[in-house]
């Protein structure tokens, strides 16, 4: 295991589910200077209620780069279509390529039951990657990893056909602020087709109502995810203890996948230094 400090790669499927699922991670590590790269794997041109296309994109990539720096993360957007994401051999060989280039510890990526074709399309790509990267006659121009990243899973709360285990997991209730903030620069997104999808956007304040339409977000944002501690409330308390553990009003758990590089003990020390 090295003692260099982890390096933290977050594969999602669009601009904006990085920090969504795992945006008090991203923040924890960016405050003991690890360094954490976002990656959607789309371009996220399918999700507005208006825009489309190329001319979407073009919003959404700059978009997810601001959010990205609002820890000092980088932030990159690829350029396969939004809601037409396959596990391909060429998507495939795209997460290769991350993998080998960027050489993260610790990878997290959707699983592979999930609501979202494109979220679960990345899921597997990852899961096929993850032993190809360790395969020198695969991609033999990128040199291959020695060894498996640990794989996990970013938080959901999808009980079938199985729950997520929470292999880790963190009270992210210090971090949320940052993640509003991160979120608050997907506005073609939180202020604009998520409201409308969901039809609420009359709700949101004008854009000239800066305050507002952030309190509007936090709003907004504690209704999606305090649901997600009541979910992992028993998981909590066995972490935490039964006080803290049932105090808690926001958290990520993360599950390990099985095919990639297990989370012993030591990994788990180096990778998540925070869990007491």
């Amino acid at each position: 295991m090295s003692d260099k400090p982890p390096r933290l790669l977050i594969l999602g499927a669009h601009p904006d589910d990085a920090e969504y699922h795992a945006g008090g991670l991203c923040a924890m590590y960016r405050s003991l200077d690890y360094t954490v790269k976002m990656v959607s794997v789309t371009n996220g041109d399918a999700g507005h209620h208006e825009l489309g296309g190329a001319e979407l994109a073009a919003i959404r990539r700059p978009e997810a780069a601001a959010s990205g720096a609002v820890i000092g993360a980088e932030y990159v957007t690829w350029g396969f279509h939004d809601g037409t994401l396959q596990p391909t051999l060429d998507v495939r060989e795209a997460v290769i390529r991350e993998l080998r280039t960027f050489a993260p510890d610790l990878v997290l990526t959707h699983r592979l039951n999930d609501y979202h074709p494109d979220h679960r399309a990345v899921g597997q790509a990852v899961q096929d990657a993850s032993y190809m990267v360790t395969v020198p006659n695969v991609l033999p121009d990128v040199p291959i990893l020695k060894r498996d990243p640990v794989v996990g899973y970013l938080p959901d709360l999808f009980t079938k056909p199985t729950r997520l285990q929470a292999d880790v997991i963190l009270d992210v209730s210090e971090q949320v602020e940052t993640v509003v903030k991160m979120l608050a620069c997907h506005k073609s997104q939180v202020f604009e087709w998520l409201p409308y999808n969901e039809g609420v956007l009359d709700e949101v304040p004008p854009a000239d109502d800066e305050a507002g339409r952030m309190n509007w977000l936090r709003a907004w944002y504690d209704e999606k995810i305090k649901p997600r501690a009541d979910h992992f409330r028993d998981d909590l308390i066995a972490a935490f203890g039964e006080q803290r553990g049932r105090a808690i009003e926001y958290c990520e758990a993360f599950e390990i996948s099985e095919y990639a590089s297990p989370l012993d003990d030591v990994a788990r020390a180096r990778l998540f230094p925070f869990v007491t």
